[in-house]
């Protein structure tokens, strides 16, 4: 999915509209990401953003198992 950034540039984006965070692991059982990476995720550089994608399965495979 991909999102656009304010400066109209289109950026890549996990996002899948489940909003949830999950109040154990504190991410988002949609994404799979942080608060705090969901907020900044228009401010990282294409590297960051691409590190954090790079662990997302790893951790929606955490949230899944929680369940």
């Amino acid at each position: 999915m991909m999102a656009t950034a304010t400066s109209g540039a289109k950026i890549e984006s996990p996002c899948t509209n489940v909003c949830k965070i999950d109040p154990d692991t504190r991410l988002c059982l949609g994404c799979a990401r942080s608060i705090d990476e969901i907020a900044a995720w228009s401010r990282m550089t294409p590297e960051a953003r691409r590190a954090v994608m790079d662990e997302l399965p790893q951790r929606s495979e955490q949230l899944k198992r929680q369940k």
